[in-house]
């Protein structure tokens, strides 16, 4: 008997959820800078906000769908959720303030792009994986992107440190892929949202005592308010639910292609509001990073 989702015809019905997360993701960039430029937020404010507005409402979809499930979870397995969010919370901060440095458009590009060859090489060193010529033309490419996008002269516009803005957005692919990573050790054994709910409480807690201490920010105008509701509700909240969901019945090569849509969301944003432009050497960077992950992707045919 074929499962559900091997069947040609249903491989696709994921398709439409993980876009619509990549979408909601590129928009994390835009909101970021925005906060920054209409109010004195910190990149550990908005890391800590982000996870205290996403998690009612996380809880209360847990609980509405799961009943008395929602909370049976393995000592060890809660072990896992909780390293899971303690990695989120470094990842979401690094990023934030990546965006502060180099903009939203060479942030995202280097995050998003440099996380499959992190990947990669996390699992030749931890998990017996073997590093193949493939993956390591891959680095090589990816490395050579990531110098273009800061050399050129958007980096060097969009903030006043270009090479500590790249450094950050390398933490937070490296955040990213070793969530990654550590998820893949829960596959399948819990719903989406179990994992989801434990990690972004696990992260507001890990950021709390931090955020506070180093001058937690709250006052904000509406309109910055409209931001961070957006920041937890929208990207941190529904995109990941999304994506997990998506992830059932589409592969990991389809997903990791179609979310190259949400750079694409970051600097399309980035140009209607920002005026964010990409010169020749950062098109040709921004090229290579893709090109990277699309060698990857094809490991997995």
């Amino acid at each position: 008997m074929i499962a559900q989702a091997e069947r040609p015809a249903e491989r696709w019905q994921g398709l439409p959820l993980i876009i619509a997360a990549a979408v909601m993701w590129g928009t994390i960039g835009p909101a970021t800078k925005g906060l920054f430029q209409i109010s004195d937020a910190t990149p550990l404010s908005i890391g800590l906000l982000r996870p205290l507005i996403a998690l009612p409402a996380l809880l209360a979809a847990t609980i509405l769908l799961l009943g008395p499930q929602a909370f049976r979870i393995k000592r060890r397995d809660l072990g896992v959720m909780a390293c899971i969010g303690l990695v989120m919370s470094v990842y979401q901060v690094a990023f934030v303030a990546a965006v502060g440095q180099v903009g939203v458009t060479v942030a995202t590009l280097i995050t998003l792009c440099s996380v499959p060859v992190i990947v990669a090489l996390l699992s030749g060193l931890f998990l017996g994986e073997r590093l193949t010529r493939r993956v390591l033309l891959a680095l090589a490419i990816a490395v050579g992107g990531a110098v273009l996008l800061v050399g050129s002269p958007t980096a060097e516009q969009a903030g006043s440190s270009p090479v500590r803005g790249a450094l950050l957005a390398l933490l937070s692919a490296m955040g990213y892929a070793t969530m990654t990573l550590v998820g893949r050790l829960l596959a399948g054994r819990y719903h989406p949202l179990q994992p989801i709910t434990v990690g972004v409480a696990v992260s507001a807690l890990a950021l709390l005592p931090i955020a506070l201490a180093s001058g937690f920010v709250l006052s904000y105008t509406p309109a910055g308010w409209a931001l961070l509701l957006h920041l937890g509700l929208v990207p941190t909240a529904l995109a990941y639910v999304l994506f997990f969901f998506g992830m059932r019945s589409t592969t990991a090569t389809i997903a990791s292609i179609v979310t190259l849509v949400e750079p694409l969301t970051a600097a399309i944003l980035g140009w209607a509001i920002f005026g964010e432009r990409l010169g020749p050497l950062s098109f040709l960077g921004a090229a290579m990073l893709v090109a990277a992950m699309l060698i990857l992707s094809r490991r997995e045919r």
